[in-house]
């Protein structure tokens, strides 16, 4: 099973412009990728995770939905016609393939394997090559977050130390933080998606911890409590809302927010930037798994 967050798709609609706004916040942002089937990214990449700003450049390249194939493009292609955010969850993966047939099993997806490549370059400007297969998983009360897990066929040419200093000392992501009306209706999914028995519940919602970081789903009321920021759920299930990360220090960042011009509030020991093309960054001081 999945052991640890791979990364989270931030779709929005000027990729270049989100990838500008990242920068300004101290972020080192990786150049524009193409997909064939008409998507394009920008990574922001930490220790064995990253961000993956994403929007819809070729879109008469989308492949619709089919029987057992879930379209990664039609998924972000209808998700940017209500908004932009945080718009997938994607945990790390050692085999697809047997990722794939659990969720079946569990019955939160029977989806074939999607496998592509792509060419990557380091920062010497060297290329090289980069495949993914992704097993996708579906909470059915919440159709407005995707859920996959990711498993890297060469991962030693993906990460980077050199992508990772980031001037604003964030190092790791810590959790992704979905909200909804009801967290314990996505007990029995969460379990399933993470493979893991022992959930933590509380009365303000349901985490899962991972080797490689927590996945929260809480209350709109406590993710307000928490982070300053209110939020709904919009009556659809549970949606993506915010991103933790860990820096090495909250000064440097509030520094670099600053100087970027990138809104940010103190809340609860924490540095927030409430809206960052419809997504909360919360930032939090060098807290270690």
């Amino acid at each position: 099973m999945p052991h640890g967050l791979d990364h989270i798709v931030h779709a929005v609609r000027d990729l270049d412009g989100a990838a500008e706004a990242y920068q300004r916040a101290g972020f080192i942002v990786g150049a524009r990728n193409v997909h064939p089937w008409g998507t394009h990214n920008r990574i922001i990449q930490f220790d064995q995770f990253f961000i993956e700003l994403l929007t819809i450049g070729e879109p008469d390249k989308i492949e619709p939905h089919r029987d057992r194939s879930f379209s990664f493009g039609a998924f972000q292609c209808d998700y940017l016609a209500q908004r932009e955010g945080l718009s997938m969850l994607l945990l790390a993966s050692c085999d697809a393939a047997r990722d794939a047939r659990a969720y079946a099993a569990a019955g939160i997806g029977d989806y074939e394997v999607f496998k592509f490549g792509r060419q990557g370059r380091r920062p010497d400007g060297s290329v090289v090559e980069l495949a993914f297969s992704l097993a996708f998983a579906r909470d059915e009360l919440s159709p407005q977050v995707g859920f996959a897990a990711c498993q890297h066929h060469h991962p030693e040419n993906f990460w980077n130390p050199a992508f990772q200093a980031h001037p604003n000392g964030a190092r790791r992501a810590a959790a992704a933080v979905l909200i909804a009306d009801s967290p314990t209706d996505h007990h029995i999914f969460l379990g399933a998606f993470t493979g893991l028995r022992d959930l933590h519940s509380s009365s303000i919602g349901v985490t899962a911890r991972t080797e490689r970081g927590d996945i929260d789903i809480v209350e709109p009321v406590s993710f307000h409590d928490q982070y300053g920021v209110a939020a709904t759920a919009d009556g659809n299930g549970a949606r993506l809302a915010g991103l933790r990360i860990a820096a090495d220090d909250l000064g440097v960042v509030e520094r670099a927010l600053a100087k970027g011009g990138i809104a940010a509030a103190r809340h609860v020991g924490r540095l927030v930037v409430p809206d960052l093309f419809g997504a909360t960054l919360i930032f939090e001081q060098g807290m270690k798994l």
